[in-house]
């Protein structure tokens, strides 16, 4: 079985790696642009099908595609990647302090079966001052990320006290996409909760539920 995975991100790529399965990478392009009125879930969950979808018509009629997207919303509206440093830090200011909320879709395409499926975690920002804010913002590393942070980064550490899905906010949420395959007839060899939790040095407190489809 040929597996894609439909996205250029670095971290999805890592995430994906976790489950030891074997896979190739062909990012998919389609159009980002929020629909009027549309909810964060339901863009998420769109954009992750469309991008199953276009690879998929270029891929082996058995390949498994695997698609996701990621977004951060605060309130009613979605928090994409800023445009240039003064838009990073709009947002970063904008979310220090707060929870928010961060929604991943997964779409898992295989033989026209399209599932897909969707996390959302409340983030808890903390207090950061300007000049710890400012100096990430000049790393660069705040530019290709939804909402102008990544959780995983050591330096600027910007969540504090999280109580969801770690690997949801990185960008691909492993045991939704483990609670998919076994949908599909998949099993993953490794134990993909443990592999998460070590990687990321995390304490998971809903893995469990989310294996059984409870959440």
């Amino acid at each position: 079985m040929d597996v894609i995975l439909a996205s250029n991100s670095p971290r999805r790529r890592q995430l994906l790696g976790l489950t030891e399965l074997e896979f190739q990478v062909l990012p998919a392009d389609v159009d980002e642009t929020p629909l009027a009125d549309e909810p964060a879930n339901a863009y998420v969950q769109r954009l992750a099908a469309d991008k199953a979808r276009t690879v998929a018509a270029s891929a082996g009629p058995d390949a498994l595609v695997i698609a996701a997207d990621t977004t951060v919303v605060d309130g009613n509206q979605i928090l994409g990647k800023p445009v240039d440093n003064e838009d990073a830090e709009r947002m970063l200011r904008r979310l220090r302090g707060r929870s928010h909320q961060v929604y991943t879709a997964i779409a898992l395409l295989q033989n026209d079966q399209l599932l897909v499926d969707c996390c959302s975690t409340d983030v808890p920002m903390r207090d950061y001052d300007d000049a710890e804010m400012r100096a990430y913002i000049e790393s660069g590393d705040p530019l290709d990320k939804a909402g102008a942070y990544a959780i995983q980064h050591n330096g600027f550490s910007p969540v504090e006290n999280l109580q969801g899905c770690y690997a949801n906010v990185v960008g691909l949420p492993l045991c939704h996409l483990t609670h998919a395959l076994r949908r599909l007839g998949i099993e993953l060899a490794p134990d993909v909760p443990v592999a998460c939790q070590i990687n990321f040095n995390y304490d998971c407190p809903v893995f469990a539920d989310i294996l059984q489809g409870k959440q």
